[in-house]
């Protein structure tokens, strides 16, 4: 049994099946969800909750070495950081990691994860962190729903491309493919529509609803009817919230959340639209759905007629003759069903793209930037009804199975044989015929539904049973005997049939030119803006303005005619590209068992995975072979320090010389490359942080050495200078005095040596300098006279332009402040008690001398446009950034969380601390005194103040409205000398407290 507890499978002495299978579920039922397969990590989905990823953890998992912790996600996600940055076996380079299972095995879990522990290892004092890592709820909830196999289930894929520039985060980029939008519209038994539906209708306010136009959620006929229970709509609602929350961290406007709250509102009341025939064959809306047609009229922000007549009929030009084509009922459905789902489809593509416009790289083009990439890509699937979607889903799939055959098996086993290498071929399961006959031109599957769909007249009976004519010889396509439309594709993980019902025109996916200009016309600006813009040809939404779409409709055509399939085919080939340029990493997930239950394993179902996933067959290359495979020049680039030697030549030799005078043993000179097992990078790296750790100590001693000598230097530089100073100070006294007869003077006082001490007399100190703060005394140095010379003398050029420079900022800011901020501080008529103007950071601290831990200020930012909060801690104060987002939120630097507004920020952190800290914020700060304010440069303010609060009691014509004062001027500020007035942190202060 000792195998069983391997974290490395490629340890394992005796490899077949049944040994794989015993010990992954000893593993799992002791919580070892992780294990190795050399750097491939397995990851068993555990269904609960496990404490595997906790601050303390993830700090562990920081610049480790892989032998000396157990198997985890955030090694996978240390060691691609550490390639990228090139501190691994080979230099800087971009990486992929590639997480890959079937629907429900934990990848949307596994790639948060991922992206937390590399935003952990290169946090800096960014809040572009935090704003990456919210993109992840916002997509899972506009991209999510619940499914049979899975109650997270992404209806999506995506590649998440995080841009680096040195060791820090600048940018990021999502590729998303393939949403199910027929979902919007159906959804099959135990299945549900994408979550936002469900958290918009239980987190918006009953106010709000009224704005919107919301009902009671069972009346919807896109949500079937079904909401769910009390602790389902609880959870909704703060799903919600955290929504909400992420559009405002990554830098959404208020308008354009409204704007998008209302579509999706209108697409839920445009389900409800029912027709029925007339005696004359023209459609009309039922009686009942009236309400629903005026409803969803004024959600799209278009006229109640015109959107009738876009459903009940089509209109097309032949020959400058206008045509009207009437729809029968089932026609009108589909038109109202499709309206649905392009709508959903460019909301969601316009927050992809969103997203990318405020997460781009703010750095010069000629910058050069390394990249992670992350694939969450939807799992295979097989349903009890499987459909266009599920037929795309599973080609993805297969082509990551076919990617990962090619980097483990095809590629390493082919540069055995050409560099000599003594191999015995491992066999695998190559699925690239599965590919031809999905792919292949022009006789492909996806390229037959392309030339069906070109034909207006073609039904999805006639393209299946082309299929079945064109591939019944082929091992991989089984032919259905069935009055309906069916066929068998034999895919690498098991056969899955497809329903060809509703493939034509899931394909096409084209919507009329009348519904196109009505919702380009829309009075609500986001829906015109979606219906205006462009799709390109991996089926990405490229927003344009509405007023230039008219000379835009060539290129709209000749986008659209490009089928859902070929862009799905040519968005896969992109990302291929993008994949086989990068170093990969793998996490295969795995899914225990099919009722998602903890602590349960179902033999079957997890050896079915492992056989067509080929763990096994990766097993046994992972133990024989040899997986990194640098050529001599690479090699020799990289580990030429390790002879120490200049000028070393990039040759076979040189390698060979390098490597003797290591340790390593098992490795391989093949005729061009070396070849290494997967351990050999971290052993050569450890030779390499020695040697890095030795340069550190010579750097240290030259520097200090060196900056010694300058400090001497200056030294006697100042000593010269005072010299100099004295000499000629005795030169003007000499020159003074009177030219008379010499006079016999008396003798003086031998003088008395001078000291050796460079300390001046009392009488001649220079000022202290006041310390930081009022708790910590002066030192020795901070009177020596030699100091505030030296200072001088290195200050000398420049100091008078950085001085003018940083009064000039200042004055910049308080006109910011006032021009823009001071409304927003004012609470009831006045600043709040926390709110000390622009004080420095060292008058800050001394206000918060004798104050208990917990109490507070903020200040305006002297040198930037924003806030800082100071805090009063158990041994020291703190000094948190507060940010003003492009869309008018207040952040803390580091936090999650935006706020409208500063006192709604201060009230949020007297309930919820302060990371990493956890700091409640509990006493506001008073000001200084009773009579004079902190803020002396916005004194100005009060007069102003006091004025416009006149003004709106005694104003002509009744109260002037808050606000309606100078621009720049808070409302209405308290006369002075008023009493002061009881309360918490947000309890504004009276004027002769400020």
């Amino acid at each position: 049994m000792e195998g069983l507890f391997h974290e490395d499978l490629a340890a394992l002495s005796d490899l077949d099946e049944q040994s794989l299978l015993e010990t992954l579920s000893q593993r799992f039922k002791q919580d070892r969800i992780y294990t190795y397969i050399g750097d491939i990590l397995v990851a068993i989905n555990p269904f609960k909750y496990l404490p595997l990823y906790v601050k303390e953890v993830s700090e562990r998992y920081k610049y480790h070495e892989k032998s000396k912790l157990p198997p985890h996600i955030f090694a996978v996600a240390d060691r691609a950081y550490q390639s990228m940055m090139g501190r691994l076996a080979t230099g800087p380079r971009n990486q992929c990691i590639v997480i890959s299972g079937e629907s429900g095995a934990g990848k949307t879990e596994s790639t948060k994860l991922l992206l937390r522990q590399i935003m952990e290892l290169c946090r800096a004092n960014s809040q572009l962190e935090q704003q990456i890592l919210q993109v992840n709820p916002l997509l899972e909830a506009f991209g999510n729903a619940q499914t049979v196999m899975n109650d997270n289930s992404s209806r999506f894929g995506k590649y998440i491309q995080l841009r680096f520039h040195n060791s820090s985060v600048k940018g990021a980029k999502i590729n998303e493919y393939l949403l199910e939008k027929s979902r919007v519209v159906h959804q099959d038994e135990g299945e549900r529509n994408f979550h936002i539906f469900y958290c918009m209708l239980a987190g918006i306010s009953p106010e709000d609803k009224d704005m919107y136009g919301l009902l009671d959620p069972t009346q919807y006929r896109y949500l079937n009817g079904r909401y769910g229970s009390e602790d389902i709509v609880r959870k909704w609602g703060e799903k919600y919230s955290e929504v909400c929350n992420a559009m405002d961290m990554v830098g959404f406007q208020e308008q354009e959340k409204v704007d998008m709250m209302t579509i999706l509102a209108g697409i839920l009341s445009l389900g409800n639209i029912m027709f029925e025939p007339t005696e004359t064959d023209v459609l009309r809306v039922t009686g009942k759905s009236m309400g629903w047609l005026k409803a969803t009229a004024g959600q799209f922000g278009v006229q109640e007629e015109e959107l009738l007549r876009s459903l009940t009929c089509t209109l097309s030009v032949t020959r400058g003759e206008a045509i009207r084509r009437l729809h029968n009922q089932q026609q009108a459905e589909d038109a109202r069903d499709s309206i649905a789902k392009v709508a959903y489809g460019r909301v969601f593509g316009w927050i992809v793209s969103k997203v990318n416009e405020l997460l781009a790289p703010n750095v010069d083009f000629d910058v050069e930037l390394n990249e992670i990439g992350i694939l969450d890509i939807f799992g295979f699937e097989n349903f009890a009804v499987n459909r266009f979607e599920q037929l795309c889903i599973n080609l993805a799939n297969e082509q990551l199975q076919y990617f990962f055959n090619h980097h483990i098996f095809l590629m390493e086993q082919n540069e055995y044989k050409e560099e000599g290498i003594e191999w015995e071929t491992i066999s695998f399961k190559d699925n690239k015929p599965i590919l031809d006959l999905i792919l292949t031109k022009p006789i492909g599957i996806l390229s037959l539904l392309d030339e069906q769909s070109a034909f207006p007249q073609a039904s999805d009976r006639d393209f299946v049973d082309k299929l079945n004519s064109k591939f019944q010889s082929s091992p991989h396509y089984e032919v259905v005997r069935s009055h309906r439309p069916l066929f068998t594709v034999v895919h690498y993980a098991g056969k899955v049939q497809y329903n060809g019902g509703g493939f034509l025109e899931m394909n096409r996916d084209t919507i009329p030119a009348s519904i196109r200009d009505l919702f380009i016309n829309s009075v609500t600006p986001l829906l015109s803006v979606l219906f205006a813009a462009t799709i390109s040809r991996t089926g990405t939404l490229m927003p344009r303005k509405a007023k230039v779409m008219q000379k835009a409709n060539d290129n709209f055509n000749s986008t659209r005619k490009q089928s859902v399939g070929a862009q799905f085919k040519h968005s896969l080939a992109v990302l291929m590209e993008k994949m086989f340029v990068a170093s990969p990493h793998f996490v295969r997930c795995i899914k225990p068992n099919g009722n998602k239950l903890p602590d349960m394993v179902d033999n079957k179902r997890v050896m079915d995975q492992l056989r067509y996933n080929g763990l096994l067959e990766t097993i046994r290359i992972r133990r024989d072979g040899f997986s990194w495979r640098p050529s001599f020049k690479e090699f020799a680039q990289r580990y030429n320090i390790l002879l120490i030697k200049p000028d070393l030549p990039l040759t076979k030799e040189s390698c060979l010389s390098i490597l003797n005078t290591t340790a390593i043993h098992g490795w391989k000179c093949g005729s061009s490359r070396l070849f290494f097992k997967y351990w050999h990078q971290e052993e050569l790296s450890r030779l390499l942080e020695r040697l890095g750790k030795a340069a550190l100590v010579i750097q240290k001693n030259y520097l200090s050495l060196r900056y010694r000598r300058k400090y001497l230097s200056l030294l006697l530089e100042v000593s010269r200078q005072r010299q100099a100073q004295r000499a000629r100070e005795e030169q003007l006294e000499e020159n003074k005095r009177p030219v008379s007869p010499p006079v016999p003077l008396p003798r003086r006082k031998k003088p008395q040596p001078r000291p050796r001490s460079i300390m001046p007399t009392a009488a001649h100190l220079a000022p202290v300098p006041r310390p930081r703060n009022k708790q910590f005394e002066a030192t020795p140095f901070d009177n020596l006279e030699v100091h505030s010379e030296l200072a001088e003398l290195m200050g000398q050029v420049g100091g008078e332009e950085r001085a003018r420079e940083r009064s000039k900022k200042r004055r910049d800011n308080i006109r910011w402040f006032k021009e823009t901020q001071a409304r927003k501080v004012v609470r009831n008529g006045a600043f709040p008690c926390w709110f000390h103007g622009m004080i420095t950071r060292r008058q800050a601290e001394d206000l918060m001398t004798d104050k208990p831990v917990g109490c507070f200020l903020i200040r305006v930012g002297q040198s930037r446009e924003g806030y800082t909060l100071t805090y009063k801690g158990a041994n020291r104060c703190r000094h948190y950034m507060i940010e003003i987002q492009s869309n008018g939120k207040y952040v803390i630097l580091g936090e999650d969380k935006a706020h409208p507004s500063l006192p709604d920020l201060v009230q949020h952190h007297s309930r919820v601390g302060i990371k990493p800290f956890n700091e409640l914020l509990t006493t506001s700060c008073g000001q200084t005194c009773d009579h004079n304010t902190d803020y002396e440069d916005l004194k100005c303010l009060d007069h102003l103040a006091v004025v416009d609060r006149r003004s709106t009691v005694h104003g002509e014509g009744g109260r002037v409205e808050p606000g309606s004062g100078p621009p720049g001027v808070p409302a209405a500020l308290p006369a002075s000398g008023a009493e002061p007035r009881p309360g918490g942190p947000e309890t504004p202060c009276p004027q002769a407290d400020i």
